[in-house]
Parts: C-alpha cells; sequence; structure tokens
C-alpha cells in the first residue's frame, strides 16, 4: 500500500490521571502503529460528581468538552455500548479506506455516564468495543490494541493472527 499523506487517529477521551499501567499500554500500541497513521490520546477534563450532580448536564457538558477538540474535518467516531461491534477485519477495512483517503477519525470515548446525545446525533459512526461496559481507563488500551491489530491487517504485517472459531457442544 503506498500512501503519501499521514492520517490521524485521535482517541478523544474523557477523564485524566490514569494509572501507570494505562497510559504505558496505550503508549505501547501508539508507538507500534507507524507508517501511514498515527494515534493520539488527547484527554479531556471530566465533569465534577457529587451526590447533588446533574448527570445529565455533566454529560452533555463533557460532550461539548470532546467535540470541541476534535479537528473540523475529521470523521467523528462515538464509542458506545448501543454502537455496533465490528470484527478486527471490519475494522482493518474501515482503516484501509481511511489511510487512502487520508481521512482523519477522531474516536470519542466519554466519561463514566457515556457519551452526550450531541455526540452520538454528531457522529458519523457508532461502535461497540463490547457489550460488557468497560471501564473507560480499560477502552484506552483495547481500542488502541484494535488500532493496531487492524493496521498490521492493512499492511500484511504478521501480529494478526486469524483462527477459526471452534463450535462448543
Amino acid at each position: 500500500r503506498l500512501t503519501f499523506e499521514l492520517m490521524r487517529l485521535l482517541l478523544i477521551s474523557v477523564g485524566r490521571r490514569m494509572p501507570t499501567w494505562v497510559n504505558e499500554g496505550f503508549a505501547d500500541y501508539a508507538q507500534r502503529l507507524r507508517g501511514s497513521a498515527r494515534l493520539e490520546l488527547v484527554e479531556v477534563e471530566p465533569g465534577k460528581r457529587s451526590q447533588k450532580t446533574d448527570v445529565e448536564r455533566l454529560v452533555r457538558e463533557e460532550g461539548e468538552r470532546l467535540l470541541s477538540v476534535a479537528p473540523p474535518d475529521c470523521r467523528l467516531v462515538a464509542l458506545d455500548i448501543m454502537g455496533k461491534q465490528l470484527s478486527s477485519e471490519d475494522l482493518a477495512q474501515k482503516l484501509g479506506n481511511w489511510i487512502d483517503q487520508a481521512q482523519d477519525v477522531a474516536l470519542l470515548a466519554g466519561g463514566a455516564d457515556g457519551l452526550s446525545a450531541q455526540v452520538l446525533e454528531q457522529a458519523a459512526e457508532c461502535w461497540s468495543l463490547s457489550r460488557f461496559t468497560l471501564a473507560h481507563s480499560l477502552v484506552r488500551v483495547v481500542i488502541a490494541e484494535q488500532l493496531y491489530r487492524a493496521h498490521s491487517i492493512v499492511m500484511g504485517l504478521p501480529y494478526q493472527r486469524t483462527r477459526r472459531p471452534t463450535k462448543r457442544t
């Protein structure tokens, strides 16, 4: 695959001060993803929570912060439990198309209470990483690994192993 422009993948995530293992895991996969794409993390401040917090307002404000740091010309992808689940191969196909088009992509990860309706409406796509509810710190590592895996598939690198599902009885 010949590419002339480097595409940017931005993970825009609510939250700061993550555990060391989260920062190291994300950084490891982001560093591995070289060549035609670059993965960057952009953190936005979470809302302050208390027993009297208006959660709807807090989620709306976090959503506004997420959208405010997304570059205006990039494709927005919301990460939400109700989104579409993709296989690694599906993600590789999408990533390959974005690389070919030099399309920058912002993946939007909400805080503890999820994404606002505004974020979900403005996103071109909505993905679920799992039907499990994942800690938003874990989402950072999972999405970085999956983007690296998809990039490896696109570039024909040996990281991805294809395995046929086995039928359990």
